[in-house]
C-alpha cells in the first residue's frame, strides 16, 4: 500500500529533484529574530533537558526538518527566525542522532532544495540555501513529505525518524487528501511526524494530529515564533515523541 500511494503522488505531483544547494553569496542582509540567541552546544543541553523529562533518555534518532517557503513565511526568513530554527533542529540532533547531522527539506509549490546541517557548516546556511531557491510559491506538503521518506528508506537508518516539519498554513485544498493518505500510509514506517505550526492557519494540522491509527503526528502551536523559548519549542515538540515510540513498539512497527 505504502509504496503504490508513494508512487501514484510522485506521478500525480510532477516535479524534479532538486540537487543539494551549496554554498554562495546570501542575497539579504539578516537580521537576528526576537529571542536571544544561543550556541549550538547550549542548545543541545536545553534538547536533552526536555528529552530526559519526556522520559527520553538515551533515545537514538535520526533528526530531519522541513521548512516552508510559501510567500507568506517571507518575513520569517527576511528576520533571522528559520536560520534559528535550523540551529535549534541541529541541537535537537546533536541530542538524538549519532551522526548530529540535520537533512534539511525546503518546500512552497514543490520541493525547493536541501541541505544539509551540522555543526561545522551551520552559520548562515538556512538563509544562504534560501537566498540560492529563488520564487517562494504556494503551500504544498506532499512532495517535503515524500522527500523525507524517501531519504530515510534509502539511509539504512536503524533509529526511528523525527521529522520537524515546520509551516504557517494549511496546504492547498487539493494537496490535503494526499497529505492524509501519506501520512497515514507512513504509519507503517518508524517516522514521527512532529509539525510546528507558526501563526493561525493551523486547522489541517490539528486534522493531521488526529489521524487514525498509530499516533505518528503531533502539533504543536506557535502562533509568534518570536516569543517561543529553546525549553518551550523543545518540549512541544518532543512530548508526544514517547507515546509515539511505545505506540509502534507494540505494534512491531519499532523494535
Amino acid at each position: 500500500m505504502f509504496k503504490k500511494l508513494l508512487s501514484s503522488l510522485s506521478r500525480t505531483t510532477p516535479a524534479s529533484t532538486p540537487a543539494p544547494a551549496t554554498a554562495g553569496p546570501v542575497a539579504a542582509t539578516v537580521q537576528a529574530p526576537a529571542p536571544v540567541r544561543t550556541g549550538v552546544l547550549d542548545l543541545t543541553k536545553k534538547a536533552a533537558f526536555s528529552l530526559s523529562k519526556n522520559g527520553l533518555d538515551g533515545q537514538r534518532a535520526a533528526v530531519y526538518l522541513v521548512l516552508d517557503r510559501s510567500g507568506s513565511m517571507r518575513r520569517f526568513y527576511k528576520d533571522g527566525t528559520m536560520q534559528y530554527l535550523g540551529e535549534r533542529a541541529l541541537g535537537l540532533s546533536r541530542a538524538l542522532d549519532d551522526d548530529g547531522k540535520v537533512p534539511v527539506m525546503f518546500f512552497s509549490t514543490d520541493l525547493d532544495g536541501t541541505t544539509v546541517l551540522e555543526l561545522g557548516n551551520h552559520t548562515g546556511r538556512v538563509n544562504e540555501v534560501h537566498a540560492q531557491l529563488g520564487h517562494m510559491g504556494r503551500t504544498r506538503y506532499t512532495r517535503a513529505i515524500s522527500a523525507v521518506i524517501e531519504h530515510y528508506q534509502n539511509s539504512g537508518s536503524t533509529d526511528p525518524a523525527f521529522v520537524l516539519f515546520q509551516t504557517d498554513g494549511s496546504p492547498d485544498q487539493d494537496d490535503r487528501q494526499d497529505t492524509e493518505d501519506l501520512l497515514t500510509a507512513a504509519k507503517e514506517l518508524p517516522m514521527f511526524w512532529s509539525f510546528v505550526g507558526f501563526g493561525d492557519n493551523v486547522a489541517f494540522l490539528r486534522t493531521v494530529d488526529q489521524l487514525p491509527g498509530i499516533d505518528n503526528t503531533g502539533f504543536f502551536h506557535v502562533p509568534d515564533p518570536h516569543r517561543v523559548s529553546d525549553v518551550a519549542l523543545y518540549d512541544g515538540i518532543t512530548q508526544q515523541f514517547g507515546p509515539y515510540l511505545t505506540a509502534a513498539r507494540t505494534a512491531g512497527v519499532l523494535r
